[in-house]
């Protein structure tokens, strides 16, 4: 090993050096992530009790049952709209549209330009188009609304690299066999480019779960389970801010952030399965 990096060395120095930034940048990185990871664990185990989980929310018990029930349903709410809009934009970008064509050039513009937006300014989007203009409210439905907005970018752009990736050989040997063009984008291409677009949706799942200031403009702060769609409820990040914020409750916080971070580690590991099965199943 040592032999390898001084022959590295000798031929490239350059190389040499960008080599061991790239392993210090990826060490620290690690580092990072480990000792949050630690940090939460350490402070938030240790108040994480079952009356955090209750089914109404009070001052005493300060549930967060609520708040995790609202999550998921945002969640499915969230994906529910932008799903179909961001698949189906990036099916027409790469298999219908001219890549020199003028409206893909201005919707690709858009995308990259949507995804760099802080979350702040979609949460004042939403609080004056969806909750003020259409009359929704404080509600699910606008907060999932306002998220599906935000995500958008995130799942074309994912959707549409995993497009662009299936081989060229896929789609002709498909138009040989007889198939026609909308047949071969939903029995060849798109499966072919699954793992991929799912990669894309537990990019922007972990952005919903994780989301909290275009919330507080639109779904509001009511600690209570959501019982219709226009209702309104608070996810576990909203939970956490406020709670939090009213600095009563700091070893409750904690305990939510520990739920919150077994959320998103569950779900980073599902979707790694799931990922694997889809590309085993692609070459079988």
């Amino acid at each position: 090993m040592v032999s390898f990096f001084k022959q590295a060395s000798s031929r490239d120095p350059l190389s040499f050096v960008l080599r061991w930034l790239v392993y210090l940048a990826a060490g620290l990185a690690g580092l990072a992530t480990s000792f949050i990871v630690v940090y939460i664990l350490l402070k938030g185990l240790p108040y994480l009790h079952l009356d955090l989980f209750s089914w109404t929310y009070s001052s005493t018990n300060v549930s967060m049952l609520p708040a995790l029930l609202n999550t998921v349903l945002m969640s499915v709410l969230s994906l529910a709209l932008a799903l179909p809009i961001g698949i189906g934009a990036s099916i027409y970008l790469t298999e219908y549209a001219s890549s020199s064509h003028p409206l893909v050039t201005v919707v690709r513009l858009a995308t990259e330009t949507l995804s760099g937006i802080p979350s702040i300014v979609y949460g004042l989007f939403g609080a004056l188009f969806f909750v003020k203009f259409l009359h929704m409210g404080l509600s699910m439905i606008a907060g999932a609304a306002t998220l599906s907005i935000m995500i958008l970018p995130l799942i074309m752009r994912t959707t549409e690299e995993a497009l662009l990736s299936v081989e060229e050989g896929y789609r002709e040997g498909s138009f040989a066999l007889g198939a026609g063009k909308l047949r071969t984008i939903f029995r060849v291409v798109l499966p072919s480019a699954l793992p991929g677009i799912f990669s894309g949706i537990v990019l922007a799942l972990g952005r919903v779960i994780g989301e909290s200031a275009a919330l507080i403009f639109t779904a509001g702060t009511v600690a209570e389970v959501a019982s219709r769609l226009t209702s309104s409820g608070r996810t576990l990040a909203v939970h956490m801010y406020v709670i939090s914020g009213e600095g009563m409750y700091v070893n409750q916080t904690y305990a939510t952030a520990v739920v919150l971070l077994l959320l998103v580690i569950v779900m980073n590991l599902l979707s790694e399965w799931i990922v694997g099965r889809l590309g085993r199943n692609r070459y079988e």
